[in-house]
C-alpha cells in the first residue's frame, strides 16, 4: 500500500487550530473538548482516511455543498456524532406523481394507474427512445450532458413508481406530500358550510376509517349531526410523520445505535402525531361551536328547559292556589258549621225554654185543679203528692191529666183521676227498680263469678313476695334451673309458673303510700322498755310504763266521747303525772318533729304515736313549752 507522504499523519481543524470548542465523542459520553486530538474511532477512521487506505463518503457531498456546515452535536445521547441525517444534503424532494403523469390525482391514484401511467412514462422517457436528442447536439461535450440528464430523468421516473407502488413508502410520501394544513377560525353563519366543508374533506384524507362523513347542509337531520361529529372527535390518522431531522436506520454503526436511532425517531414522531391530532381536534372543536345547526339545537334545549322551568313553577302556583282555596274553603265550610251548629243550639233552647214554660204552665194548672182536693183531703192526696206528680210527668201526660181532671165535674171523681196517676207512676217506678235490682244481682255474680276464679290464685304475702326478691337477687340470670332454685329457696310450696307470673306482676307493684306511715311505724317503733337512757333509773322506767298504761285507757275512753271531756274527765286525778316528761319522752318528741315536718298530713297524730305515753294535746302544749323556753333564752342572751 502506497503512503501518501503529502498529507500529515494527524491533521487539526479549524476549530482546534484556532482554540474554538468542539464536541467530540467515541462510545462513551460525549465530552466537551478544547484543543483536544481525534481519540478512539474518530482517530483510527482519520489516520485510515489520510493514509488512503479508506475512502471518505462525505467528499463528494462536500464537493457539491460546499457551504454545508459541520454538524454540531449536543451532549445528550451517546450516538449523536455518530449518525447522518436523512435531509442532510439539502436537496428537493421531487414530485413523483408528476413524473408518472399523475398530477392531478395524486393520493386519489390506483395501484392500476400507477401501473398502466409507469408503462406509458417509462417508454416514452427510455433513454433507447431519446436518441434523437443526442444527436441533435453538436458537440461531445453537450451529448454527454443530454444523455445524463436523460439518464437522470428515466432514474427518476423508476424511483417514483417504486415509492409510489410500495404501500408503505407510498404513506411516508403522500405524509409528506404538500398540504394545506390551516384550519378555519371563524366565519359568518351564512358561509359555514363553504368555509369548514372543504376543510373537513381535506383532512379526511388522513382518517384510517373510509369513507368519511360528510358536514351536510342545514337541513342534514340531527342524528347524522351528532354521527358527523361523533366521528370527528374520536378520529384516527394513518398519516406518518418524517421529520427533517431524523436519523437514519441504515447508518447505524451497531446494534445498540439503531435502537438509540429508533428512540430519538419515535420521540419526534409521536411529537408530530400529537400536534396533528390537537389541529384536528381544534377543527372540530370551531366548527361544533358555529355550527347553526348545534347552535339552534342548544337554543331549542334551552326554550324548552325554561318552559319545563316555567311549567313547574306554574305548576307550584297553582298548587300552592289550590291549597289555599281547600283550605279557604274548610275555613267557610268549619264556619258554616259552626253558624249551623250555633243556630240549631239556638233553636234548641228556645224549644227548651218553649217547653220549659209549657210545663211550668202545665204544672200550675195541675196544682190549681188539685187545689181543692189537697185542701179537702179527698182520698188521702197531699201537696207533697202532686210535687211528685208535677215533677215525674212530661208535658203531654201532665195535659192529659189535666183534661181528664177538667172533664169529671165531681171533685171526689177528680181525685180519683189523680190517684191513678199516682199509681200508675209508682207501677213504672217499681218496674224501673225491679230491672236495676235484676241488673246488679247480675253484675254482683259475674263478680263473684270473676273473685271466685281469683281466689283460686293464692295470695302473696309480705314475707314470700321478700324471699322471692331475695332469691332472684341471689340466682340471677344465667343459673342452672334458675326458677327451681328460687322455689326451693322460698319453701313454701309455689310452682314455677306462678313465680314466673309474680316476678312480672307483684314485683312490679308500687308500694301503698297509704300504709308507709305503718311500716314506718313497724320499723321504727320501740317498745315501752326498750326506750332507756343510759341515765335513766328503774323508778324512772317504771312511772313511764303507768303513764303508758294511764294514757292507754285515756285514749280507750276519749275516742267514745269528746277528746277534751274526757281527758277532762280521767286525766284530772293524774294531770299532774301526765305534765311530767322524761328524758326519753323528750328526745322521743324531739326526732319525731324532725321526722314530721309541718307540711306532713296528720302531724301531731303522727308525732303521739311516735312518743311513748304521750296525747296528741300534751305533745302540742309540751311544744309550745319548748318553744316558749327558747324563745326566753333567747331573749335573755
Amino acid at each position: 500500500m502506497a503512503v501518501h507522504t503529502k498529507f500529515r499523519l494527524i491533521t487539526y481543524s479549524k476549530e482546534i487550530v484556532d482554540g474554538q470548542p468542539i464536541f467530540v465523542s467515541s462510545n462513551s459520553l460525549p465530552t466537551k473538548a478544547l484543543k483536544y486530538e481525534p481519540a478512539g474511532h474518530s482517530f483510527h477512521s482519520a489516520a485510515l482516511k489520510l493514509r488512503g487506505v479508506q475512502e471518505d463518503k462525505n467528499e463528494a457531498d462536500d464537493k457539491k455543498v460546499p457551504d454545508d456546515k459541520e454538524q454540531t452535536y449536543l451532549p445528550s445521547d451517546s450516538y449523536s456524532s455518530k449518525s447522518k441525517k436523512k435531509s442532510g444534503t439539502g436537496d428537493k424532494q421531487q414530485d413523483h406523481y408528476a413524473l408518472l403523469g399523475l398530477g392531478h390525482l395524486r393520493y386519489l391514484a390506483t395501484e392500476d394507474q400507477i401501473r398502466k401511467s409507469y408503462r406509458e412514462t417509462a417508454l416514452r422517457f427510455h433513454p433507447d427512445k431519446q436518441a434523437a436528442l443526442l444527436l441533435a447536439e453538436e458537440t461531445e461535450a453537450a451529448k454527454q450532458a443530454k444523455k445524463d440528464e436523460i439518464e437522470s430523468h428515466f432514474k427518476a421516473i423508476q424511483e417514483a413508481y417504486e415509492v409510489l407502488i410500495d404501500p408503505v413508502k407510498r404513506r411516508i410520501y403522500d405524509s409528506t406530500d404538500e398540504f394545506d394544513d390551516e384550519i378555519p377560525t371563524d366565519c359568518a353563519p351564512q358561509d359555514f358550510f363553504k368555509v369548514f366543508g372543504p376543510a373537513f374533506m381535506r383532512n379526511g384524507r388522513w382518517s384510517v376509517n373510509q369513507p368519511i362523513p360528510t358536514l351536510g347542509d342545514d337541513n342534514t337531520p340531527l342524528k347524522e349531526v351528532d354521527n358527523f361529529y361523533n366521528f370527528w372527535y374520536s378520529f384516527k390518522s394513518w398519516r406518518e410523520f418524517p421529520h427533517a431531522d431524523e436519523f437514519d436506520l441504515e447508518q447505524a454503526e451497531s446494534r445498540d445505535h439503531k435502537r438509540w436511532m429508533e428512540r430519538q425517531n419515535a420521540k419526534l414522531t409521536e411529537k408530530a402525531r400529537k400536534e396533528d391530532y390537537a389541529r384536528i381536534r381544534t377543527l372540530v372543536d370551531n366548527a361544533y361551536k358555529r355550527d347553526p345547526r348545534i347552535l339552534r339545537r342548544k337554543e331549542e334545549e334551552k326554550a324548552e328547559k325554561q318552559r319545563k322551568k316555567e311549567a313547574k313553577y306554574l305548576a307550584k302556583k297553582l298548587q300552592e292556589e289550590e291549597a289555599a282555596r281547600i283550605a279557604e274553603q274548610e275555613k267557610q265550610r268549619k264556619e258554616e258549621e259552626e253558624r249551623q251548629a250555633a243556630e240549631a243550639a239556638l233553636q234548641q233552647k228556645k224549644v227548651k225554654e218553649k217547653e220549659k214554660k209549657l210545663l211550668r204552665k202545665e204544672r200550675a194548672r195541675l196544682r190549681t185543679l188539685s187545689g181543692p182536693i189537697i185542701s179537702q183531703r179527698l182520698l188521702d192526696i197531699s201537696d207533697d203528692d202532686v210535687e211528685g206528680l208535677c215533677m215525674s210527668l212530661d208535658i203531654e201526660q201532665m195535659r192529659s191529666l189535666c183534661e181528664n181532671m177538667e172533664g169529671k165535674q165531681a171533685l171526689l171523681e177528680q181525685a180519683s183521676v189523680l190517684r191513678d196517676a199516682m199509681s200508675s207512676k209508682k207501677e213504672v217506678a217499681d218496674v224501673k227498680s225491679n230491672k236495676q235490682d235484676a241488673n246488679g244481682s247480675s253484675k254482683a255474680n259475674g263478680s263473684a263469678s270473676r273473685s271466685n276464679v281469683e281466689k283460686k290464685e293464692k295470695p302473696w304475702s309480705k314475707e314470700e313476695i321478700d324471699l322471692l326478691r331475695k332469691g332472684m337477687q341471689k340466682y340471677p340470670k344465667g343459673t342452672s334451673r334458675r326458677w327451681e332454685v328460687i322455689s326451693e329457696y322460698i319453701g313454701t310450696g309455689r310452682s314455677v309458673e306462678e313465680i314466673m307470673k309474680a316476678t312480672k306482676t307483684v314485683l312490679l307493684q308500687k308500694p301503698d303510700s297509704s300504709k308507709a306511715f305503718d311500716t314506718f311505724l313497724e320499723k321504727r317503733k320501740p317498745g315501752a322498755q326498750s326506750i332507756e337512757s343510759p341515765l335513766s333509773t328503774r323508778e324512772e322506767l317504771e312511772g313511764v310504763s303507768t303513764l303508758a298504761s294511764t294514757n292507754s285507757t285515756e285514749e280507750s275512753h276519749s275516742k267514745s266521747t269528746d277528746n277534751q271531756n274526757t281527758a277532762s274527765a280521767n286525766g284530772v286525778s293524774s294531770s299532774s303525772e301526765q305534765d311530767v316528761w322524761s328524758a326519753v319522752q323528750e328526745r322521743a318528741l324531739v326526732q319525731a318533729l324532725k321526722a314530721f315536718p309541718k307540711e306532713t298530713s296528720q302531724r301531731w297524730e303522727r308525732v303521739a304515736t311516735a312518743v311513748p305515753g304521750k296525747t296528741v294535746n300534751q305533745c302540742k302544749k309540751k311544744f309550745a313549752m319548748m318553744k316558749e323556753n327558747f324563745r326566753n333564752k333567747k331573749s335573755a342572751v
